[in-house]
């Protein structure tokens, strides 16, 4: 039996892990699951927020080629992902929790309902608890436990009334209304291991799909109170958020126009404006989350050990964007800063005779996760992936190619208000960002707004722009060139590289990392020739 446990959190930054050497943060599973693994530590999502990120997750594809842009975009039926990929080996991809994927509109009737919502499952995934943002499942559960029945799934997360020190403490600080053994997240780890026991006989596939620590920030007992104020690191930021926001306009724009909701009955255009206690606060709440996910991921670990299934289980737990927790001014996640993009990946995979605890330092980024996850199955990795398989370093091995730098895009485009268009002077179609970024340096390309250039050996906090300093001409310059270099050599390519002739379609590949050589494809012949 070859089992698979994807598990993604949502919102979760890279730094947030003990074993990342955190100042204060608890991850005492993640932490032992990287030592039995693999932790890569400088690993990158390459779009937010959750629809975008998630599309680069699930279709190993750069934002250029899949092009969704924003939550609610459609997910181009000619694409293939992991789930119906792993199909062809045999496996039913089972979702516990959501994928967020709108279906592609020319396949469905127009009265079709999954058109009225854009929190849509991944084609081929199966799901077996099915939470979006309306957490039906989860509902029904508490109020079978005896909760008061909320008119929707934001109510639900109200915290306690007239909680002892609250006032002191913020908003963010009073516990749930609910225990946490009936959490969001706890209900969604008892789901699976319901599941898991009794659903032994055969190979399974599990995509796992957790809320948090994705607002609103309000965490159960004792989670609420796990860390102490005075242990909070501090944020990283300019002076004031005037300041911050002469750094760029479209920073300037986001800065004052924030959109993400903190807690129940927040309003997110007064982020700004919170103070330091509060965001201390905030990022307390928000690590109590953290450790909660840690805590059932546990739960789930302890499971397979007990019931002989986790060594022969791939475990990968990674998230699809980051958070800003206040650093710049900001809370979400969007635009260029590491926050947003640095994310966690550890990968333990229970074939590997090589030594466990490794810390990759070598750049990945969030589309190398399903060719990663083809190549223990032995699939053959499609041709719309823009990433490669990691599991040579899970064997102890170095890959043929190592990434020097990461990408990542990010489209602000307004289709409603159209208020960043009007405020900024842009098209809809010019509101779109790229990131090239490697030990050195920081390059943002906007299509029609000014650069920023960062130099990160001497500001790694990103504060200082350096595009405009004439001592670094050469550096924008170079950069430039290398990120108009890396979209021309990621185009889509599906079909560019195929040719018909007297012996029927042809394809041709790059070579790519891969600890296989491909050895088990032989199983999956296709009806095309690889080399010609």
């Amino acid at each position: 039996m070859k089992n698979i446990l994807f598990i993604t959190a949502d919102q979760w930054r890279a730094d947030c892990l003990s074993s990342m050497d955190h100042p204060c943060i608890k991850t005492p599973n993640l932490d032992k699951l990287a030592e039995d693994g693999v932790l890569f530590k400088n690993h990158y999502a390459q779009a937010a927020p959750c629809g975008p990120a998630r599309a680069s997750l699930y279709t190993g594809m750069y934002l250029q080629n899949h092009r969704i842009v924003q939550n609610g975009t459609p997910l181009d039926a000619r694409h293939t992902n992991i789930a119906l990929e792993a199909r062809k080996a045999g496996y039913d991809p089972l979702l516990f929790g959501y994928t967020d994927m709108s279906p592609d509109p020319r396949t469905r009737a127009p009265g079709d309902p999954d058109l009225r919502r854009y929190e849509g499952v991944l084609p081929g995934m199966t799901p077996a608890v099915l939470l979006n943002s309306e957490a039906i499942p989860w509902l029904i559960y508490l109020k079978g436990k005896g909760y008061e029945t909320p008119l929707g799934p934001w109510e639900v997360h109200q915290p306690v009334k007239n909680f002892a020190d609250a006032k002191n403490r913020g908003p963010s600080f009073a516990p749930s209304r609910y225990k946490a053994e009936d959490s969001i997240t706890a209900f969604l780890t008892d789901e699976v291991l319901k599941y898991l026991s009794i659903k032994q006989d055969k190979s399974w596939f599990i995509h796992l799909s957790y809320l948090r620590p994705h607002p609103p920030f309000v965490a159960p007992e004792p989670y609420h109170d796990m860390y102490n104020l005075q242990d909070i690191p501090p944020t990283v930021k300019a002076q004031t958020a005037e300041i911050e926001g002469q750094q760029h306009p479209w920073l300037s724009h986001y800065i004052n126009n924030q959109t993400q909701q903190l807690w129940y009955g927040h309003d997110a255009t007064t982020n700004v404006t919170l103070d330091g206690a509060e965001v201390d606060q905030i990022r307390a709440t928000y690590y109590g989350l953290v450790s909660e996910v840690d805590h059932q991921i546990g739960r789930l670990i302890h499971f397979l050990k007990e019931n002989n299934q986790y060594d022969n289980t791939l475990i990968v737990f990674t998230t699809d964007h980051g958070e800003q927790l206040g650093d710049h001014w900001l809370f979400g996640k969007s635009g260029y800063f590491d926050q947003s993009f640095h994310i966690p990946l550890i990968i333990r995979d229970p074939d590997s005779d090589a030594k466990a605890g490794q810390k990759i330092e070598d750049f990945t980024e969030s589309i190398d996760v399903f060719p990663t996850i083809l190549d223990w199955i032995g699939l053959e990795t499609p041709s719309q992936c823009d990433g490669w398989s990691l599991l040579s370093f899970c064997k102890g091995q170095k890959p043929n190619v190592i990434k020097k730098e990461v990408h990542w895009g990010y489209d602000f485009r307004d289709t409603e208000g159209r208020n960043v268009q009007k405020n900024l002077g842009l098209r809809i179609d010019q509101c779109t960002l790229n990131v090239i970024r490697d030990k050195k340096f920081k390059y943002v390309h906007f299509t029609a707004l000014p650069p920023l250039l960062f130099d990160l050996e001497k500001d790694p906090d990103e504060l200082v722009n350096c595009a405009d300093d004439p001592a670094y001409i050469t550096v924008v310059t170079k950069y430039a060139q290398m990120l108009l270099s890396w979209r021309m050599q990621h185009d889509d390519r599906i079909l560019s590289n195929t040719w018909i002739g007297p012996k029927g379609p042809l394809e041709k590949k790059d070579p790519k990392p891969s600890h296989t050589e491909n050895k088990n494809n032989s199983m999956l012949k296709k009806n095309i020739v690889e080399e010609y």
